[in-house]
């Protein structure tokens, strides 16, 4: 990476051109493209061979050339070892490693001599071994010569090792432009400019492909090194299963056999019938026999058994997690308690979930709270032998590939910010600006470098490295050379191990309750999702959209989805959680579905007879992945496999392979041989392509209003230490000062950071709830550390120069918590508070580390000094980022109605006039491109309205950030919705802060007498 300029399909095409039926690719300490070569090299009449080019830097060492898969293994393992290594991680896995100790400047070097590989040659370049004036070989060595090599042949000595002679002849180049590309990345990985850039980090540029007649030619007077290369070649094979039917290649048995795991699972899903089923029913056996007899015959059982093990782990640590995915479709990964969905209850698609067409087992998606997830990925790497984590790559993208060339050029920042933003016209441009936008369109979209999948964990039969090298990033756990889509190519499926902050939420707020309210703690289960479906609150609350700081539902989007859709079941939340996205809500589906939710008549009158066949449930409208797959094999005629390849092409980088779209071809020729008309084709095909990745499959929605119930739940009937947990958890799509507000309205007294009571994340205590230190922006966390430690240890603090006392702080931080009126204990006003600590600690020394004996104290006189409450809030706004008073009260006048949100549907088709204290903003465009804005605010009364500025309005007026606009606009209602349709608006004006106002003519000096003496103490 940054080194290479083309891709392993692009070489083999180019071999295809130059008549090469044999070759071997090495990429520099990196196996990456090794698994995708060998699955097109057969497209091309190509055999493929894999190897190494093992490299300190860009200074070659030797390249490892397996013979078979074994040897490709025992070359993985020998550069993980050296990647781990390298990396700060030492994971001693093979026993063939003979590594040099450390290089004396530091640098980790690789052997000078290559360990004894049983299925692996090693070649030497011929440079290397003039150098170091080789003599001994070993059975596996040889000498690559090169065209470029072969003047310097006769007088090198080496013709006496006839034998180990052999050709190598590296291809890093197809022409002029693809090396003045290497030189371009090779300065980016270099971080210098071009002009600086050393030729030794520079590959030869003569390293390009010859025709295989050439090469003959070129080494007609060393006939014996081709035969010597043909017999080294023709004694190398590597094979990898990409068939159709090829078998996962994960872990085969949990128990250790078939059968074991087969009487296993069937155990553990009769004992979750009781827990699930209490009630039974023909039904449940029914689906039950059908799905385990297919998951014995498709070989699945270690899958769900794997996944079963991890959630039972997490459960005996009592870590909260959510199973998602299309495994959400399974009865047995419910009775496992995989996932909380009941599939029967939503009559979800089995054939979604897994079908005899497949060979990829069923997708579990399993969420964790994002403090428990790193303890869950070393449970899994304990657990279990063979695993690692995947990899992913990323990309050159346009701004980042203009800025890094930008640099390299040496174009100085204006410049370079002047073509990232595409404020430029190309026939304008210098010299080397066009370079940059030239060799930009022709770098952008290549592997930069690699990183990690956002969850996907492999648990292999094989060794990892038996399909490739191993990095280690810093989060110490080996990880794939390759991504998602090659290794589901070659049979290795992942587990999904995935952090989020909604199930943080939930399970600090069920600590909270264990901790402060043990009694009612026990009263229910978190996890009896059928009782929190029936209760009235709980979807009287969905109904209402009262669902700030509820999982998926508190966003203003979804609010108003809920209204126009009068949600107030689980099903319909089901519906909507889906429908929401991006893929149906940008298709015009989502419109249309809430239009004959609503009005039943227009599903007969729209829809064609054949979707509402197909797609009952949703009035013919295409909402979950699953309908993706029902059209494709009722309407367009696709078997299953076919439909779920269309399916899977959903996802971006899959769509451009040739599979997808073999699939869309045949799925508009099967439609037109059935007679439909192409104007009905295109349009349910532009449906079935505006999902573009974006539609969830419908027990992935389940699973998230699963969740959404849990934390409504939670919202409903303890809503403050819910609240709590929500702002120690980052909060959610707002920021944390409207989750404050909505505590207030909960009935909530908010305090501000008090030294004796708060932590460093907030705290609830009853209906007192006090913000945390961490609140606090310029507060260091060590100093916040250091209080709490010392008030467990001690005990609470009973004056300022107590504190002071046990507590060493510097002055700056001491100042913040004072003004923060962290203090307010003493009952002595901050500014008093400041003198006494710049008096204390004026002229002490600073010591980092308690004091053996109290020292004693001079008292100081200090006149009566005041605070108003309008410094207190803009002292706030400058340390919290909000003010804890109502934000109308700051404005310099005052409001001049008292209209809200209560008076809009009584202005319902009028215009009303209207302050609001801005939340947030949606940027967005119309079908014609043109700028719009969404804008959800706060009245006098903390209740919540939206707004809508339509492309002339919002071209007219801007929001200027945070802070009170007041409106003038129309009311209008969409589906029950009510907003205002904005004419004009303007921002608020906020008093002048009170401490910087008239600050020489307010400014005084206060005289001190101290107790006992006649010196005056004046600052």
């Amino acid at each position: 990476m940054r080194y290479g300029t083309f891709s392993e399909v692009e070489l083999l095409q180019l071999a295809k051109e130059n008549h090469v039926t044999r070759l071997v690719l090495t990429d520099i300490n990196n196996t990456s493209a090794g698994l995708n070569f060998v699955r097109k090299a057969p497209e091309y009449g190509v055999s493929p061979v894999l190897g190494i080019d093992f490299r300190n830097g860009v200074d070659p060492c030797f390249t490892g050339i397996a013979k078979n898969n074994e040897g490709y293994l025992e070359l993985n393992d020998f550069l993980s070892e050296y990647l781990h290594r390298k990396s700060g991680h030492t994971h001693q896995k093979s026993e063939n490693l003979h590594c040099k100790p450390e290089h004396p400047n530091g640098v980790a070097k690789l052997p000078a001599n290559a360990p004894a590989f049983r299925n692996a040659y090693v070649v030497y370049p011929f440079e290397k071994v003039v150098q170091e004036q080789r003599t001994t070989f070993a059975d596996h060595e040889f000498i690559g010569v090169s065209i470029n090599d072969l003047r310097r042949l006769p007088f090198s000595g080496l013709l006496k090792f006839r034998d180990r002679l052999v050709v190598q002849q590296p291809v890093t180049f197809r022409n002029k432009r693809d090396f003045n590309a290497h030189r371009l990345l090779r300065a980016i990985d270099n971080n210098t400019l071009l002009s600086k850039l050393s030729t030794t980090e520079q590959a030869s540029e003569d390293e390009k492909m010859y025709p295989i007649q050439n090469l003959v030619a070129a080494f007609s007077e060393y006939t014996f090194i081709l035969e010597n290369t043909q017999r080294l070649l023709d004694t190398c094979s590597i094979h990898f299963d990409f068939s159709e039917g090829r078998k996962p290649q994960n872990l085969k048995t949990y128990t250790g056999t078939r059968p074991d795991d087969e009487a296993l699972i069937e155990r553990l899903c009769q004992e979750g019938l009781s827990y699930r089923y209490p009630e039974g029913g023909e039904a449940v056996t029914e689906r039950l026999n059908k799905e385990l007899g297919l998951i014995k015959r498709m070989g699945f059982v270690s899958y769900f058994l794997i996944n079963w093990d991890i959630v039972s782990y997490a459960r005996k640590q009592k870590f909260f997690y959510v199973g998602r995915g299309s495994g959400a479709n399974s009865i047995v990964a419910y009775l496992l308690r995989i996932t909380d969905v009941d599939p029967m209850e939503l009559d979800l698609y089995f054939e979604r979930f897994i079908n005899l067409y497949r060979a990829n087992p069923p997708d579990f998606d399993i969420d964790f709270s994002h403090r428990d997830r790193p303890v869950m990925t070393q449970y899994i790497f304990d657990r279990f032998e063979n695993v690692a984590l995947l990899g992913t790559y990323v990309t050159f993208k346009w701004r980042g590939m203009v800025r890094e060339l930008g640099k390299v050029f040496g174009l100085p920042k204006e410049e370079i910010d002047i073509l990232c933003d595409g404020n430029f016209q190309a026939s304008r441009l210098d010299k080397v600006a066009a370079l940059v936008i030239k060799y930009t369109e022709l770098l952008q979209g290549m592997p930069n470098y690699l990183s990690i999948h956002a969850g996907g964990i492999l648990i292999t039969e094989r060794p990892i490295h038996w399909f490739s090298a191993t990095n280690m990033p810093p989060k110490g756990f080996p990880t794939t050379q390759y991504d998602m889509h090659i290794a589901e190519d070659v049979g290795l499926y992942k587990f999904d191990i995935l952090g989020q902050r909604g199930l943080s939420k939930i399970k600090e707020t069920l600590d909270i309750l264990e901790h402060d309210r043990p009694e009612e703690f026990t009263d229910f289960d978190i996890h009896d999702i059928k009782a929190f479906k029936r209760d009235p609150k709980i979807n009287a609350m969905i109904k209402s959209a009262q669902c700030m700081g509820c999982f998926y539902v508190e966003s203003p989007a979804m609010r108003m989805l809920l209204k126009k859709l009068q949600v107030d079941t689980y099903l319909g939340l089901v519906a909507a959680s889906s429908i929401i996205r991006p893929g149906v809500a940008k298709s015009g589906m989502m419109r249309e579905y809430i239009l004959r939710h609503r009005n039943p008549g227009r599903t007969e009158e729209k829809a064609y007879p054949v979707m509402i066949d197909i797609m009952p449930e949703t009035y013919g409208v295409m909402v979950y992945q699953e309908d993706v797959i029902k059209v494709a094999h009722h309407f367009a005629g696709l078997d299953l496999g076919e439909a779920d390849v269309l399916r899977r092409g959903m996802s971006g980088k899959f769509r451009s392979r040739e599979e997808f779209q073999r699939v869309e071809q045949k799925f508009i020729d099967n439609c037109r041989k059935k007679g439909y008309e192409d104007k009905l084709i295109f349009e349910i095909w532009n449906q079935v392509a505006s999902f573009a990745g974006y539609a969830f499959a419908k027990g992935h929605s389940a699973s998230y209003a699963v969740e959404s119930y849990q934390t409504l739940f939670l919202r409903a009937y303890y809503p403050l230490e819910y609240m709590t947990a929500v702002l120690n958890n980052g909060g959610g799509f707002y920021r944390p000062e409207f989750y404050i507000h909505e505590a207030r309205m909960l009935g909530a007294s908010i305090h501000p950071p008090c030294i004796n009571t708060s932590n460093h994340g907030n705290r609830i205590l009853g209906k007192d709830l006090y913000l945390g230190f961490g609140y606090l922006r310029d507060l260091e966390e060590r100093v916040a550390e250091r209080i709490l430690k010392e008030r467990i240890i001690n005990g609470r603090f009973t004056s300022l120069e107590g504190f002071l006392d046990r507590v060493s702080l510097s002055i700056e931080q001491v100042s913040i918590l004072i003004r923060i009126d962290a203090f307010r204990f003493t009952c002595t006003n901050k500014h008093e508070l400041l003198w006494k600590a710049h008096l204390f600690l004026g002229k002490a020394p600073k010591i980092d580390h308690p004091k053996l004996f109290r020292p004693d104290h001079q008292d100081f006189e200090i006149p009566d000094l005041h605070t108003t409450d309008l410094e207190t809030a803009f002292t706030q706004l400058e340390l919290l980022g909000f003010a804890l008073c109502s934000p109308f009260e700051l404005l310099v006048e005052s409001p001049k109605n008292t209209a809200g949100s209560k008076d809009l549907e009584r202005y319902l088709g009028r215009h009303i006039d209207i302050y609001g204290y801005l939340v947030t903003v949606k940027n967005t465009k119309t079908h014609r491109k043109k700028p719009m804005q969404f804008a959800t605010l706060l009245d006098q009364e903390g209740q919540v309205f939206d707004t809508v500025l339509f492309p002339p309005v919002a071209a007219k007026y801007r929001f200027r950030g945070r802070g009170i606009y007041r409106f003038y606009g129309k009311v209008v209602s969409e589906f029950g919705f009510l907003s205002i349709e904005v004419v004009k608006m303007q921002k608020e004006d906020y008093v002048q802060d009170p401490r910087y106002a008239d600050m020489k003519t307010s400014a005084k000096v206060f005289g001190m007498k101290q107790l006992g003496s006649t010196d005056t103490q004046s600052e």
